[in-house]
């Protein structure tokens, strides 16, 4: 066997050496550099805005209005900011009834690496923030004077966030394909969705509504209704789940019947047997006031473990499709559903079909996001002509025509 000359092996070991120095630069660097999120907590008050109590309620229109109006400035001064690429987003926490009137509390968030000076940082951002207070020339009249800005330890800012309805995981891309054939949920992406499981087979889907509650379809506890047969798991996986929790009981609106072709007061709340604790994984969506108003072509999401095809078995791994409201009139079409849409139901998909909820997606969410990002439950998987079918699309329990009956269950 020949050797190699000396000299090809000391170049072989010195290209050796430079591409293992290189790997070890290039972990180092991402190690060192890899973004993390960082909280800040300001505050400030609005001197020409008088508190009311809707401001109590973090689904109400005055609610959600001025926020999104106090976000949006607190956006503008950061985006023509030198922390542009930093900034994440704001988000309005609580508003508070004060003599001048509305004191604002919110939370800020940035990606900066591990080896920045974060005593720096804070500095820059409280800095940006104060003088876009004081520059603003738009509608809302802040008095810069009391402003206040600190950091916050990230487990601190994220429960904040926790306890807030309809925040996902933020930077998450949408993907706009159907359940039956479409791609998988990113996870942490709809962290208000539940498997409902039967003796430990998935059945349904649901949708926190709180720590302890879930909202879902009436069918899904056709012939049997007994809650200690029933469990309900967390997370984007079936198996193994993020969380699990036993029920307590399970409430079926009154006016439902057990017949196959009945599709009336398809709702159901169901209580768990202990709160979940909330994370980026499990968190609450909103529920819609009783008068919100979702018109047609508005863009929603529904999510689920159905099936890929028409009478196929569920899958392991929660998936995603990007639908549309359709005007009940056209879906009471004669070659649509002829008549059978009620005024508790809204349709969603394509009238092409292709893209639409499966089996076992049945109870799961029909979620929209409002201007500020934040989601909110439209409707509840109820029924339709089988799967992605052409002018069959999937058919929703419409959660706002039963507001009130969700709130006299569940007190929310």
């Amino acid at each position: 066997m020949k050797l190699l000359e000396p000299w090809k092996l000391a170049l072989i070991s010195l290209a050796v050496v430079v591409f293992l120095a290189l790997v070890i630069g290039l972990l180092a660097y991402f190690l060192l550099m890899d973004p993390e999120m960082y909280f800040y907590n300001g505050s400030f008050k609005i001197t020409n805005v008088q508190y009311t109590p809707d401001f109590d309620k973090q689904t109400s229109k005055e609610f959600r209005g001025l926020s999104a109006n106090i976000e949006t400035l607190v956006t503008r001064a950061f985006r023509a900011s030198s922390l542009n690429k930093k900034y994440i987003r704001s988000h309005v926490i609580k508003l508070s009834p004060d003599a001048r009137g509305v004191a604002v509390e919110i939370v800020l968030m940035f990606h900066f690496s591990s080896n920045d000076n974060m005593a720096s940082y804070l500095e820059r951002v409280r800095n940006i923030l104060l003088q876009g207070l004081q520059t603003n020339t738009g509608y809302l009249q802040v008095d810069p004077s009391t402003f206040e800005l600190s950091g916050m330890k990230k487990e601190n800012g994220q429960n904040l966030l926790n306890n807030c309805c309809g925040i996902r995981i933020l930077n998450s891309p949408f993907y706009s394909d159907r359940i039956t054939g479409g791609r998988t949920a990113q996870e942490g992406a709809w962290p208000w969705q539940a498997s409902l499981q039967l003796s430990g087979i998935h059945r349904c889907g649901a949708t926190l509504i709180s720590d302890s509650w879930l909202v879902t379809a009436a069918h899904c506890f056709r012939g049997q209704r007994n809650p200690s047969l029933w469990a309900a798991s967390f997370g984007t996986v079936i198996r193994p789940p993020k969380g699990r929790r036993n029920l307590r009981s399970i409430i079926v609106h009154e006016q439902y019947t057990d017949t196959l072709r009945n599709h009336e007061y398809d709702i159901a709340v169901v209580q768990l047997a202990s709160p979940v604790e909330f994370s980026g994984d499990i968190r609450k969506v909103c529920l819609p006031e009783e008068f919100s108003v979702f018109p047609p072509n508005t863009s929603c999401f529904v999510t689920g473990w159905g099936a890929l095809q028409d009478d196929g078995p569920s899958v392991n791994n929660l998936r995603q499709a990007e639908v549309k409201i359709i005007d009940t009139d056209i879906c009471n079409r004669a070659e649509v559903y002829s008549g059978f849409i009620s005024p508790g139901m809204v349709c969603a998909g394509y009238l092409e079909g292709k893209i639409d909820a499966c089996q076992g997606d049945s109870g799961g969410p029909l979620v929209t996001a409002d201007s500020r990002g934040i989601w909110y439950l439209v409707g509840i998987v109820s029924w339709g002509d089988e799967c992605a079918k052409r002018n069959k699309p999937g058919v929703y329990t419409r959660v706002t025509y039963y507001r009130n009956w969700i709130a006299a269950k569940t007190g929310i």
